[in-house]
Parts: structure tokens; sequence; C-alpha cells
């Protein structure tokens, strides 16, 4: 066997092994995780609920101090671990894209902590994004224990991640969808091996253990016609702007949480005070936790169509105050159980309409599903695949493309090509936009540029930068004053057509009103934005954006580079 082969076969065998390792670590996540929730959940609900309950005109008060104790200890955890608010995913998304695949293991104990008493206190949040935050940082762990490249720890850290959706829904192939869509905002073909086979590892494991992955069933032998496709459409436009509604709303919330001057200990136990309150109403309709036994009366039709508009308002509400004042969960069955409302409410409305085209609300609760995550998260494909595993059938497939995608469409220009994963994102600095690839986003400026700048005084002359050029090659030079403060910056352009009499005069006389300037924490997109704006070849590298202080400079041929550099680091060969 020549060299280059037995070097083909041994990498692919620790690709493939460690994808394995991948997917059994983070379906062994999940299991504990959702044994976690389980035991919370028996505290709060089974233990201590009996002792609190007291009852008034049929409510019990009890149900409004679980979720308000719950948040209590969230707190505490918070004061220790700010950045442990929210669902994981964005979390994900950063430590891939701008860390190198690192998740810190204090920041995913706390997290998963924080996460199981959220959800089993009955917070209004998912498990299956800090499910997948799990998978994630087991395997970050993981592969900083064997020492590995950056690249495969973030290839191995998007495995942990589809193990994990995978085992929570047995959906394996919606769960490396997801994966890839989200993270990777994209399918790379010889990427999806590794993930795929995470994917089934982990979804196997938490079968094997568990024997069960979601908590409701699919009705079976439902269909739809061609005539309903029109009203699918309708339903996705609908649903789509509602889910870009709903994103900003949950974002102006947690904006007015964290601008409140009230005590941080307080603002988690004010918003499990109102889902405490929400939940009281609605005890067993999925209103605390994941919601899924609400989807299941959904599905099978055992709701009104008041009642299903109502449960979809007040399961926004509760998620919205959950995530908003700070707690700790996760937005996947939230939007699910949403949608499912959504949706059956307009399919139970269309067959009072239209009994002639004999529409099934369980078709209808599937594609308003499809459509309201599909604009949340802006991963469609996802929920089209999901949709398919968890009917096994295709007979639903045309409804359920068309609500997602058209979800998908019409959220993403509401939003500007952002979702509620990258809306947060955004709040940290960091801005990339879903639906395509990323690669300068991926890479900072701080990583690709010259840390020793050639730069000119505002007090040089003109022939002195013409000389500059000459001994250096370059054409363009951040111009500097005597701390050292960008001023401006000059180049060839400048110089062209200037007399000798005007070359003698000094550089500050010709510096351009508008240029720009870049950051080290800033990503090569940002920076070739900004040198395309502007007509610039090169851009000055200052400290941050309060100071003017140049520490390096960087140029389109470093940008050229770093993407090529990137291109070639998201795929495993």
């Amino acid at each position: 066997m020549d060299p280059k082969t037995r070097a083909y076969i041994k990498k692919w065998g620790i690709v493939i092994g460690f994808s394995i390792i991948s997917g059994i670590v983070g379906g062994l996540g999940a299991v504990v995780f959702r044994v976690m929730i389980a035991f919370v959940y028996r505290i709060f609900f089974e233990t201590l609920l009996p002792v609190i309950s007291y009852e008034i005109a049929g409510l019990n008060l009890g149900y409004i101090l679980l979720p308000t104790l719950g948040a209590l200890l969230v707190a505490f955890l918070i004061t220790e671990s700010p950045e442990i608010r929210g669902n994981g995913i964005p979390e994900v998304i950063e430590v891939i894209v701008f860390k190198g695949g690192n998740i810190p293991g204090r920041f995913a104990v706390l997290k998963i902590t924080a996460t199981a008493i959220t959800i089993g206190s009955g917070g209004s949040v998912g498990r299956e994004g800090p499910i997948g935050f799990i998978g994630a940082a087991l395997t970050s762990i993981m592969a900083r224990w064997f020492g590995l490249s950056k690249e495969m720890k973030k290839l191995l850290v998007t495995c942990g991640l589809a193990a994990g959706i995978a085992g929570t829904f047995n959906t394996p192939l919606a769960g490396a969808m997801f994966a890839l869509e989200v993270v990777y905002m994209g399918a790379f073909s010889i990427n999806l091996v590794p993930i795929f086979i995470a994917a089934v590892t982990g979804n196997a494991v938490t079968m094997a253990i568990l024997n069960k992955a979601m908590e409701i069933e699919v009705p079976g032998g439902i269909s739809t016609t061609l005539p309903e496709l029109p009203l699918f459409f309708v339903l996705g436009v609908s649903l789509g702007a509602l889910a870009a509604a709903y994103a900003k709303f949950i974002y102006s919330l947690i904006d007015s949480f964290s601008k409140s001057r009230l005590p941080e200990m307080s603002k988690p136990v004010i918003g499990g005070f109102g889902v405490g309150l929400l939940g009281m109403m609605f005890p067993t309709y999925g209103i605390f936790g994941t919601g899924y036994e609400g989807m299941r009366l959904a599905f099978y039709g055992e709701l009104t169509v008041g009642l299903l508009i109502v449960l979809g308002l007040v399961k926004m509400l509760a998620t919205a105050l959950t995530v908003g004042s700070g707690q700790s969960g996760g937005i996947f069955a939230p939007s699910l159980y949403i949608g499912t409302m959504f949706g059956a409410a307009f399919g139970t409305v269309i067959n009072a309409l239209f009994p002639s085209l004999h529409a099934n609300p369980a078709v209808y609760a599937l594609a308003g599903m499809a459509a309201f995550f599909s604009g949340l998260t802006q991963a469609p494909l996802t929920q089209i695949l999901m949709v398919t595993e968890l009917t096994r059938s295709y007979a639903v497939l045309p409804a359920v493309m068309t609500s997602a995608t058209i979800g998908f469409l019409t959220a993403r220009f509401f939003l500007n090509g952002e979702s509620i994963y990258t809306l947060k994102l955004i709040r940290k600095g960091y801005h990339i936009r879903t639906g395509r690839p990323v690669i300068l986003e991926t890479i900072s400026v701080g990583e690709v540029m010259s840390r020793k700048p050639v730069y000119v005084t505002e007090d040089m002359s003109l022939f002195e930068v013409e000389d500059l050029i000459g001994e250096t090659g370059h054409d363009c030079f951040p111009v500097v004053n005597e701390n050292m403060e960008v001023v401006g910056v000059i180049g060839t352009k400048d110089l062209l057509k200037k007399s000798n009499s005007v070359k003698k005069m000094n550089v500050g006389r010709f510096l351009r009103k508008s240029y720009a300037v870049t950051y080290p924490i800033e990503t090569a997109e940002e920076a070739f934005e900004k040198l395309m704006a502007h007509d610039q070849n090169l851009l000055p590298v200052v400290e941050d954006p309060g100071s003017k202080k140049l520490i390096g400079v960087v140029t389109k041929r470093d940008i050229y580079r770093a993407y090529y550099l990137g291109l070639e680091g998201m795929y495993i060969e």
C-alpha cells in the first residue's frame, strides 16, 4: 500500500472513529440531561406541589410557586455565570464559528444545571437546544483531551450537536440537517459523512436506553390534496410573519429586563412568577415545560379553535417571559408547540368553511409547526425532514414543504436574513447571516492582520510617501499623529497628477475625509465590506471602537488569503 493511500485510510479512520465516539457522547449526554429534568420535575410537581397546593375557584395557586422557586435557584447560578442565559444553540454557533470549538467545562456544567432546573420546575422552554448544547460541550471537552486540531474540534462539536438533536426526536436525518443548517449555514457533502454517523449513533444510544424519543404521537394515515396547497402557502406567510414578530418581541423583552433597574436576582423570579400564573390557568395543556402533552391534544383534534389560539398566545408569552427574564432553556419545543396550535386552528377553520376539501387539522398542525419553526430558526430543511421522519410518510410532504419554505422566506424578509439564534450573536458583537456558508465570518481580523504596519505621520511630505511606496511596494498606508492615533489613510491614488510643488506639502493636508478602520474582534467579512464600501486597499486596525491607537493593518490580500484558508479548513479533506 502506497503512503498516500495509507494516510488517506488513517485520516478517515480517525474521523469516523471520533464521529462514532461523538455520537455516543452526545447520546449519553442527552439521556443524562433528560434524567436530570425528570428528577427535578418529580421534586417540584410530585413532591412539592401537593404540599403547597391551595385551590381558589378551581385554580391551584401552588402552580405559581413552582417556576418562581425554580427561577430563584437559577438566579443564583446566573450570578456565577451570566452567559448561561438563553437556549444554548447561539453559544454553540459562537464557539464553532468564532472560538475554535472550545466550550469551557465550567460553563457547560452551569448551563446544564440551570436548564434542568428551569424546565423541571415548569419554565416554558424546550430541552432540545440545551441537549444539542450538551452534546456539543461534551465533544468539545473530549476533543481537547485528545489534543485535536481546531478544524476537527469544530467538526466534532457539530457532530455532538447533531447527535443530541437526533436522539431527542428519533430523527437522525433531521438532527444532522439541523447542525448543518444552523451551524455550518449550508451543507458540505464531504462533511455530511461524520455528522450523519454521529447523528445515527446518538439516536441509537438514546433509543437503546430510553426506548423513546419525543413524548407525542403524530397521527398516522394523514394526507392532503392538491387544491389545499394554496392554503398551506397562506399558512406559511402568516406563521412566517408571526415568527419574525415573535423573535423581535423576545429580544425586546430581553432588553427590557436587561435595562431594568431591578436587582439582578429578582428578574428571573419575576419571569418565573409570570409563567406560574399562566400555567396555573392551563396546567394540563403544556404551558409548563416543553409542551408536548398540549401538542398531542392538538394533533388528535381534542381542542376547540378558540382554545388552540389562546394556548398558542399563552405559550408565546410564557416562553418569552422565561427566556426574556434570563433563565436557561431552548426555544425549539416551544416553537413547535406554537406552530402546532395555530396550524391546527387554521385547519379547523378551513374544514368548517370548506367541508368539501376534507381538510385534516392534523396536517395543518404539522404544516404550522414547520412554518413557525422554519421562520424562527431559518432552518426549513430540518423541519421538512423531521416531519417526514416523525410521520414515517411522504403523504404530507407537499404541505409541509410549502409551509416551511414560505414561512422561512417570509421571516427572512422581516428579519433581514437573521434568525432567533443569530439575533443573540448580534448583541454580542458578532454578525453572521443565515442561509449561506460562513467562511470569512469564522476568521477574526486579529488572526489575519499585520502587527508591524508601515505607517505615515501627518507631518511627512507627499515626496516621502512616494519614496515609501517605492521602498515597500505598498500602495496604501495609515496616517498617524504623534500619539500613534489613526487620523486617516493615504495611497497612490492620492498622489496621482500632483505637481512637485504640491508634493512638498504635508500629508495632513491631503487626508481623506471619509475612511474606515477595523478592530481585532471584527470578522474578516466585516473588514472586507468596509474595504469595498470606502474603496480602500487597506484598513488600519485600532484597539477598539473607543480608541484610535494603531496596532496593525489588514489588506485585501490578507482577506483573500484568509478566505482560501478558511474554505480549506471547513472540509475534512
